[in-house]
């Protein structure tokens, strides 16, 4: 059984990450998936949230939102809308983004559909100053 797995974590902009990894915690929509090498194929859809990666036994985060990851063949592919390392982050514009997307859903008066798009900003800009924070 192979000891490493290759790490790759792309966006519609650019590749954020390709590299060869001990092991991956990735966000799915149903919880948190842990992958070791070896990691029987899969397809899941992903939630925002905070992506891991361990190499050499360090442990190194990003954000990431919305898209899939896919375990095959020892290769972890995530297609995120949104992935960012913690560097990346404006902690201050993260910080406005958050305060504003809570007065905006305090004082709610539209649709359900766009509450929930509100609510996934907020989500979004939660996690990325939560990163931001741990630099």
């Amino acid at each position: 059984m192979p000891e490493k797995i290759q790490l790759e974590v792309v966006t519609p902009e650019r590749r954020v990450l390709a590299e060869t990894v001990d092991m991956v915690t990735v966000p799915g929509l149903g919880g948190e998936l842990g992958i070791l090498p070896g990691h029987t194929p899969l397809i899941s859809q992903l939630h925002t949230g905070v992506l891991t990666f361990v190499q050499d036994g360090k442990s190194f985060p990003l954000h990431v939102s919305g898209g899939f990851v896919e375990v095959r063949d020892d290769l972890v592919s995530v297609l995120a809308e949104v992935a960012e390392r913690p560097e990346e982050i404006d902690a201050a514009r993260a910080r406005l983004s958050r305060d504003q997307l809570e007065k905006q859903l305090n004082a709610w008066s539209g649709t359900e559909e766009d509450f929930e798009v509100a609510r996934a900003e907020l989500e979004r800009s939660v996690v990325r100053l939560q990163l931001a924070s741990a630099k």
